[in-house]
């Protein structure tokens, strides 16, 4: 599974393993941090994760040693095989945060640890706490087909095998040497699912159709092929995402018994990675140092109140219906977005006789996000809308009186595998 984008806000605190090497006691800490923040409940999600041995799934994983900035970046390899390693590997394996699998596309079996200069990190586990939402939301039951679209490290594999049984598991993987690994650690584990090399959104279907399908990387639009997959009675879940890493969604796809699509698009804080092929925009450090010390072409006092923070159903409204192109920097102490296609960006403060606002370029971002609240409010303030499969292959999303409505883009030929 992939990781969540960095851009929202500050991910799960991560916390170390205890102090001696003990498997079994990090599993337990992990449980209890999820409970207690409400990320985990009991059921058969709770029993897979206290049951799941993931130093036999994730034998080894990468620790950044560089600080921030400093290039090359330099991380070092933990491998459970040495005792030395074993107390920060159990902190990264079981901390909550993602786990850094693979360098630069590398084979994942017969690696040497230490030391990795240069390149990237080009596979990781996700956020624990999230993965547990989801998997609690996909509503896992013994028997299930289950196709896990983004095999990564294997634990959504994992835990599927655990709940459902091994036979009726497929997962899938763009990526050789993650399927690779993951048949050879799935198989330590005593888990044989079927594994596929091959895009994503195209799923498997010589083994559909699939009670439960999961994707661990975001999209711009739901994989029709998918989506065609889906067996009565079935759920599909989802990340989906514009450009902007700012404001994703979870769309929740079913298939009623009489074989019609019924979805909906949720706002949410947290996300998976975007998916291979789904481009990105970023502010630059030197753009946020920008929006934040600039003047600005023109400043003002405002009285006019935005939906907050947590209003995410506006925010994801915004994404998509104000050009996908806006970034936040959830950094910054106030408001503070940019446009770094335009070079527009916004600064807003909340003081005694209202929002203190500085803004730059072409847009008129602060009179753009008014109008749109003042739609948003008018429809009734949603935090979730409606999908819409139309027979063309358009994917229409919109509130529940249609006020707010938009269509999520066509994936490009790289997104779909037809491009490497």
């Amino acid at each position: 599974m992939t990781a969540t984008d960095t851009t929202s806000p500050a991910g799960e605190e991560r916390c170390e393993a205890p102090g001696a090497a003990d498997p079994v006691a990090a599993r337990e800490a992990m449980a209890a941090r999820l409970e207690t923040a409400g990320r985990l409940r009991p059921g058969t999600v709770r029993e897979a994760l206290l049951s799941i041995r993931r130093e036999v799934l994730i034998p080894q994983a990468y620790v950044r040693r560089s600080v921030p900035g400093e290039e090359p970046p330099r991380w070092d390899l933990l491998d459970w095989d040495t005792p030395a390693d074993r107390v920060e590997l159990l902190g990264l394996l079981y901390g909550g945060g993602s786990v850094l699998v693979q360098h630069d596309g590398e084979p994942l079996l017969g690696r040497a640890r230490g030391a990795r200069s240069g390149g990237g990190i080009s596979s990781m586990s996700s956020v624990t706490g999230m993965t547990a939402e989801l998997l609690q939301e996909l509503d896992l039951r013994p028997g299930q087909r289950v196709l896990d679209v983004g095999t990564g490290a294997g634990i959504t594999a994992a835990v599927a095998c655990h709940v459902c049984g091994d036979e009726g598991v497929v997962t899938l993987d763009r990526g050789r040497h993650l399927v690779e690994s993951a048949a050879a650690r799935l198989a330590d584990l005593g888990f044989h699912p079927h594994l596929v090399c091959g895009a994503g959104g195209e799923g498997c279907p010589d083994r559909s159709p699939f009670d439960r399908i999961f994707l661990s990387y975001a999209v711009r639009q739901i994989p029709p092929a998918l989506a065609g997959q889906l067996a009565p009675e079935g759920r599909l879940l989802a990340h989906v995402t514009t450009a902007s890493p700012s404001w994703p969604a979870l769309a929740v796809v079913e298939r009623t018994a009489e074989g019609t699509l019924r979805s909906e698009l949720r706002a949410v804080e947290f996300a998976h990675r975007a998916g291979h092929g789904v481009d990105r925009i970023w502010l630059t450090e030197d753009f946020r140092h920008r929006i934040a010390t600039e003047p600005g072409t023109w400043t003002y006092v405002s009285a006019r109140e935005l939906p907050s923070t947590t209003d995410r159903g506006f925010w994801l409204a915004a994404d998509h219906l104000l050009g996908g192109d806006l970034v936040r920097d959830f950094g910054a102490e106030h408001l503070a977005l940019g446009a770094p296609g335009c070079g527009s960006w916004l600064r807003a403060a909340p003081g005694a006789q209202g929002w203190h606002v500085a803004a730059r370029g072409p847009r008129d971002i602060w009179a753009e996000l008014h109008d749109l609240a003042d739609r948003w409010r008018a429809a009734g303030s949603p935090d979730r809308y409606r999908l819409d499969f139309a027979e063309d292959g358009g994917q229409r999303v919109s509130s529940r009186d249609g006020a707010l409505a938009w269509h999520l883009p066509a994936p490009s030929p790289v997104e779909e595998g037809v491009l490497s």
